[in-house]
């Protein structure tokens, strides 16, 4: 999920100045680090202290959103134009209202706020698996141990983003030098930057069908429902033993996070017309009518 957020946050930024780049990344990160620490932490907490049952579920929905998106960012890719044959996809949500000019401020305004919340949902995830791995304590080493998780999560994601956006600009600098070694490495920067961006997308989309498939199914075991949690561990027990015990818990590892991600891809495609023809719809209904900002006159 740290991965993927690192992916999505760069194209944020994209069409902007170069000097308004960093700007936007800081104000994304600054509502990055409101999500986490002042409202997703005490209701973290605060859920596992009072009604602890709910977290498992919670977790599930954030998982099948997981799978969701990491679903649609797949089909999107073999069916480019899926979405807006039937009108479906956060690409064609809008498409029916009218396009009004807006100034550059209020596009970096609607950028930031998308940004903070996709955030907001990794961020929650992010929340809660840590709050899971931390062994039973007291409420303040919790606390403590979440608070720095998620201070420490969002430091290194964005501060990862912030030297990846500006590397072509680093890299354009370089291949000015006279110095021909800089020059070699500045047009290396320019054009390796959009190949590590798009490893990082295809990394980060297994990521999100591993992460949410592996919380759905592990889910399930915590309510019950033991299938495929249980086949999934058996066939990868059985992998392991099959390989040099130097790489056993690679195998077992890699088999688990496969299964995982293939369910999860399954699960995510099945949650598309669910959430494409039945959730959006509701969702339009309820919502509420926003009327478009008029863009601010020249002086």
């Amino acid at each position: 999920m740290v991965i993927d957020d690192a992916a999505v946050t760069p194209k944020y930024v994209q069409g902007f100045e170069p000097e308004r780049e960093l700007p936007i990344i800081w104000k994304i990160a600054r509502g990055s680090m409101i999500n986490k620490i002042v409202v997703l932490l005490p209701v973290t907490i605060g859920l596992n202290e009072l009604a602890p049952a709910a977290m498992t579920p919670l977790l599930m929905v954030g998982g099948s959103y997981l799978c969701f998106e990491g679903a649609e960012k797949i089909l999107h890719v073999v069916r480019p134009h899926h979405g807006e044959e039937h009108g479906e996809g956060h690409g064609a949500e809008h498409a029916a209202e009218p396009v009004v000019p807006i100034c550059p401020e209020q596009l970096e305004e609607e950028k930031v706020r998308g940004a903070v919340k996709t955030d907001f949902i990794l961020s929650a995830e992010i929340m809660a698996i840590a709050l899971a791995a931390i062994p039973s304590s007291t409420i303040w080493v919790e606390t403590a141990a979440l608070a720095l998780v998620g201070i420490g999560v969002t430091v290194a994601v964005y501060g990862a983003v912030a030297l990846i956006i500006k590397m072509d600009d680093v890299g354009l600098a370089l291949s000015t030098r006279e110095n021909r070694p800089a020059r070699v490495i500045g047009r290396g920067l320019v054009k390796g930057m959009p190949v590590l961006l798009k490893v990082l997308s295809v990394v980060g989309t297994g990521a999100m069908l591993w992460v949410g498939g592996s919380i759905v199914i592990h889910g399930l075991h915590e309510l019950g429902l033991h299938h495929p949690y249980a086949d999934i561990h058996h066939l990868a027990e059985a992998a392991a033993h099959g390989v040099p015990a130097a790489v056993s818990g690679f195998v077992g590892w890699f088999v688990t996070a496969t299964c995982d991600g293939i369910l999860g891809l399954l699960y995510g495609l099945l949650l598309i017309p669910l959430a494409t023809r039945v959730l959006v719809p509701l969702w339009k209904l309820v919502r509420p009518v926003r009327k478009p900002r008029e863009p601010l006159s020249s002086p």
